[in-house]
């Protein structure tokens, strides 16, 4: 199975030595939840990736598709929970038409975690696995080292404080969709309210047994910017020109170069 290239490592460390910091790795923030309910299960998250204290995206996808019933949500470092995403996505198609079966939760599940194990950590994908299948619906987590949960509601990232609060809160058992939906948007818009490193909008999953998985992308936007009050654009010359003045810094000659010459003139193919 690729991986990750250490062909950096000897250079990070001469840099390390020589007293300069050593490449960051860009972490999202992020606010993700998933919660179950009678005949399904949703997963959520804000849109909102930074880089340090920027945010370099106000839109960002964080929920990922694994199978057409099966999909996860990610925190922690943007391009690692994109490419191991992408991977697991294609050894699980891989699986599903050795097998000639629809792919199992626990499967995707199974390969994230052994993946995530061999880095022991250094890849930084924090994700909530949810789908459905012959099964039933199912709801789990893995942490970037390898280690599973399984619940009835979870939340992670930098949010998952406020969100789980919202959680712990409300969650009841054999909610309908409808009511499963509103608990996990509002548990993500808690932690877009109260973490400063998630924000922006809020993107829903629906994963329904016997159903295909719904994607509702910026199921709310609560952070739509206001329109301004007044325009701030003024017109050419509002502001008076007091003073003038230009100076001539270079002079150019100009130089006309002949090269009109007696010599052979070059062979050419005719």
């Amino acid at each position: 199975m690729p991986g990750l290239g250490f062909d950096n490592y000897q250079r990070n460390q001469f840099l390390s030595a020589k007293g300069f910091g050593q490449p960051m790795a860009t972490s999202t923030g992020t606010t993700i939840v998933g919660c179950k309910f009678k005949d399904g299960v949703v997963i959520a998250a804000d849109t909102r990736a930074t880089a340090g204290s920027i945010v370099a995206d106000k839109n960002c996808e964080k929920l990922h598709q694994l199978a057409p019933k099966i999909w996860c949500a990610g925190a922690g470092t943007a391009a690692d929970t994109e490419m191991v995403t992408q991977l697991i996505a294609s050894n699980l198609e891989l699986h599903a038409l050795a097998q000639n079966r629809q792919p199992r939760v626990i499967t995707a599940l199974t390969m994230l975690k052994q993946h995530l194990f061999q880095y022991q950590g250094h890849l930084g994908a924090y994700l909530i696995v949810a789908g459905v299948d012959p099964t039933g619906a199912h709801l789990l987590s893995v942490q970037a080292h390898g280690s599973t949960d399984i619940g009835k509601y979870q939340s992670l990232g930098s949010g998952s404080l406020a969100a789980m609060a919202v959680l712990e809160t409300n969650f009841k058992e054999d909610m309908t969709k409808e009511e499963a939906m509103k608990l996990c948007a509002n548990a993500i818009e808690s932690g877009i309210w109260n973490d400063l490193g998630s924000g922006s909008n809020v993107d829903l999953c629906v994963m329904e047994v016997g159903k295909d998985a719904e994607l509702y992308r910026n199921y709310l936007t609560p952070n739509v910017r206001a329109e301004k009050a007044r325009s701030y654009k003024f017109a050419r010359g509002t502001t008076a020109v007091l003073r003038e003045s230009v100076k001539n810094i270079l002079d150019i000659e100009e130089t006309v170069i002949n090269f009109t010459s007696t010599a052979d003139a070059m062979e050419v193919d005719a």
